[in-house]
């Protein structure tokens, strides 16, 4: 954990150099699509020092000065599978983006949306060396949580302070500079595939360009689609891409919990497909203008021409009905939403004081979807797009790009993370002590 601990300070630093240097490029790395926003910044780091977390509303102190999208190639359920078609999907994205900014760009900050994420709840505890809260105490009691053993071939994708007590008073967002005695920390820690996160961070070094940040897409949908409101009180970001639906909950302004259902459009496309025996790109089309899941009784008379390039005229001018089309969608969407509801069941996402749930994503435009999903998540649905960024093209402000806006506000503003602080050295968790132990044992 110490090699992590290290290298996200790195990414950080990197991530202030670029910012510095005023320029910053946004890479969302999807399953159907690959986006990239050019960033400019009006100032070094911002607009504004960082208050312990960052500002969630208005103007973040950047520009958007280019914006490119592309077919995404080699990456299946928000992994990549083939490296050398991702490299070049990121190339042409990379490319076409800095053209329309007319700047040269040397660091990336990247997201996706699989490799399996898993959260943790942690907890830590410690005296005040002095009566006043330091910086050096904060690093105390994060180090003090009790990491635990989230097995081989994992790594830490966030590790995020949401909640600190002092002596008696909870839910201090910045304990620093108060007085008192017994500092306490609750930290949400999100853990994910460490050969995809490595996959990831080859594929961009090999587009000559440096990695300065990396976020899980569930987590940059959710502070860009959800009002301040429904991030206080509480509620669920369902960012439904084309290989995976991330899943994350928030409360006080803080992701407590995300996950991945290994489903998505692209799914449904597959089903539009074998059923109806098109290509994948005819599906795609007839999903994309006719799709629904809630059918009506005029969706029996409303008939579909397929089309076709086979060469043979009958097959090629097939036709179905709508009520058909919507017959083959919908099973794969209710399954789609039922696993959603298992991970917010498994998180307790009852418990919390508002049930909201906000749709996100390019696979959540599908007329009807909002009802659907009311009836098998909870009452409380709306479609949600993304928020808080100005003068934004008009490309990328569907709710296709929910996730590469909020990692624009990630990266002008990130939340203060276990990294962030110096940890000293004979603090780090003890689980990573005992592995040093444990080597050392083994190697001499």
């Amino acid at each position: 954990m110490n090699e992590l601990y290290q290298s996200q300070r790195a990414m950080r630093a990197m991530r202030k150099a670029a910012m510095q240097r005023g320029v910053v490029a946004i890479l969302d790395v999807g399953t159907s699509k690959i986006a990239c926003l050019v960033l400019r910044f009006d100032g070094a780091d911002g607009a504004r020092p960082s208050d312990g977390v960052g500002p969630l509303a208005g103007q973040a102190g950047f520009r958007v000065i280019g914006a490119a999208t592309t077919r995404s190639r080699g990456v299946r359920f928000g992994e990549i599978a083939a490296m050398q078609e991702t490299e070049l999907a990121i190339r042409t994205v990379l490319k076409t983006a800095q053209n329309m900014a007319q700047i040269r760009v040397d660091h990336v900050i990247a997201s996706f949306s699989g490799a399996e994420p898993r959260s943790y709840g942690l907890a830590g505890q410690v005296e005040v060396a002095e009566q006043t809260v330091s910086e050096q105490d904060v690093a105390r009691v994060l180090a003090a949580c009790d990491v635990p053993d989230y097995g081989e071939g994992r790594e830490v994708l966030h590790a995020q302070p949401v909640n600190f007590a002092l002596d008696h008073r909870t839910g201090l967002s910045d304990p620093r500079g108060q007085i008192g005695n017994t500092l306490a920390a609750d930290m949400h820690m999100l853990t994910v595939d460490a050969q995809a996160v490595q996959n990831l961070a080859h594929a961009v070094k090999r587009c000559d360009m440096e990695l300065a940040g990396l976020a899980s897409s569930a987590y940059c949908a959710g502070i860009s689609a959800l009002v301040e409101d429904e991030q206080e009180l509480g509620a669920a970001c369902i960012d439904m891409g084309g290989g995976a639906t991330g899943v994350s909950i928030f409360i006080k302004k803080h992701m407590i919990y995300a996950d991945s259902v290994r489903m998505g459009g692209d799914h449904v496309t597959g089903d539009i497909s074998m059923g109806l025996s098109v290509p994948t790109s005819v599906a795609e089309r007839i999903k994309t203008f006719h799709g629904g899941v809630v059918a009506t009784g005029m969706d029996d008379r409303e008939m579909i021409e397929i089309g076709g390039d086979t060469g043979d005229w009958e097959h090629d001018r097939r036709r179905v009905s709508r009520a058909e089309l919507i017959g083959i969608i919908r099973p794969r969407v209710e399954e789609i939403l039922e696993e959603v509801r298992a991970r917010l069941d498994a998180a307790g996402f009852e418990h919390l004081p508002s049930q909201q749930i906000v749709l996100t994503g390019a696979a959540s435009q599908v007329p009807g979807l909002d009802g659907l999903a009311a009836r098998i998540l909870g009452q409380r649905v709306r479609l949600g797009r993304p928020m808080r960024v100005h003068g934004l093209p008009q490309s990328v402000t569907g709710p296709g790009f929910s996730a590469a806006v909020g990692l624009c506000l990630f990266a002008a503003h990130p939340q203060d993370e276990w990294w962030d602080f110096e940890i000293p050295a004979d603090s780090y968790p003890a689980r990573s002590l005992r592995r040093a132990v444990r080597w050392l044992r083994e190697n001499w």
